[in-house]
């Protein structure tokens, strides 16, 4: 069955652009050992991804909200990478949190995914990050000074600026009480397309991100996924300068795979915190060896630590253990 799998070039898509081919992937994957819990199995997009497909909840492991909404189509991978980690993962839609913003007290971790919310509509990212900046803003503040990590990628990382929250207040800086005015943002791509690609992601040493710490990769697994057609990172020399500073520029592309011409080559920002990610790569669709692009002739010893996209999501995890909720 392998050899029907798209695969393509390492520049390729990354799942041959079918989400049938991620649901046999998910499902041609032998399960966990039983003594993990339920949602840290490998199972098919959309079974054993929400709290109510588990059964019973354990109220000892995390809970994980993804924020869904219209045009959004990258929600089931992140609720199987909070899972395959241990959250109990759970998709809510905007509208709902919007007319009820303490729900967002429940949980210890928080996705923005990906996609083309609203249809992408007047900008990337705009629509959907206007109604968080409405309505949700101070919910989600309250998240982040509980410690909550939350992760934002592609259109979430769009999302997430427009909305305000990245790339947040300077260090020693409280949160503003109303979303500050928007100092970066996330242009077309420097040859005015789409880009669907796997890229080297680099780590600086610096970064403060909870996400990216300590990640166990090499020159042959220190990639992640890209799809987007505005990923472009700008902002002013004296802005990214600053971000450099406090250790908030979480990833770089690596040498020659800054394909889209954003400012020094940044892939993701973080807050002063660490806690909120936002990036335009795709670590939740790299939480298995079998997603990786020429998996079949990397060497076996290098796929002894977890996938870059799984670790990045096992990081947080540890943090959201300790986590107060409502």
């Amino acid at each position: 069955m392998l050899s029907r799998m798209p695969w393509r070039d390492f520049r390729g898509r990354s799942w041959g652009g079918s989400r049938t081919s991620l649901v046999w992937i998910s499902w041609s994957i032998p399960a966990r050992s039983p003594d993990q819990s339920p949602s840290s199995r490998c199972t098919g997009p959309g079974l054993a991804l929400t709290s109510s497909s588990l059964g019973t909840r354990n109220p000892t492991m995390p809970r994980a909200l993804v924020i869904t909404a219209p045009g959004i189509n990258c929600d089931r991978e992140l609720l199987d990478a909070f899972s395959l980690v241990g959250a109990q993962a759970e998709s809510v839609l905007l509208n709902q949190l919007r007319r009820n913003p303490t729900m967002i007290d429940r949980y210890q971790l928080i996705g923005l995914p990906g996609g083309f919310s609203y249809g992408d509509d007047v900008a990337a990212g705009r629509i959907m990050g206007r109604l968080i900046r409405q309505d949700l803003y101070g919910a989600l503040v309250e998240a982040i000074n509980r410690g909550v990590p939350m992760i934002a990628p592609c259109n979430g990382f769009q999302i997430a600026v427009a909305a305000g929250i990245l790339p947040g207040p300077c260090k020693d800086e409280p949160w503003p009480e109303s979303p500050a005015p928007a100092t970066v943002t996330l242009s077309p791509n420097r040859e005015a397309r789409f880009v669907d690609r796997w890229t080297r992601i680099h780590v600086p040493e610096t970064s403060r991100c909870i996400w990216t710490s300590d990640l166990q990769v090499d020159a042959e697994t220190d990639v992640l996924p890209s799809a987007h057609g505005e990923g472009r990172f700008m902002t002013t020399p004296e802005q990214l300068s600053s971000l450099q500073d406090q250790g908030r520029i979480a990833l770089t592309y690596g040498e020659g795979e800054n394909f889209n011409g954003s400012l020094g080559a940044v892939a993701g920002i973080c807050d002063t915190s660490g806690l909120v990610l936002g990036l335009m790569p795709h670590p939740e669709r790299f939480t298995r060896w079998t997603q990786h692009p020429t998996w079949t002739r990397l060497d076996p010893g290098c796929m002894d630590p977890e996938p870059m996209g799984l670790q990045m999501f096992r990081r947080a995890f540890e943090v959201a253990v300790g986590v107060h909720v409502a």
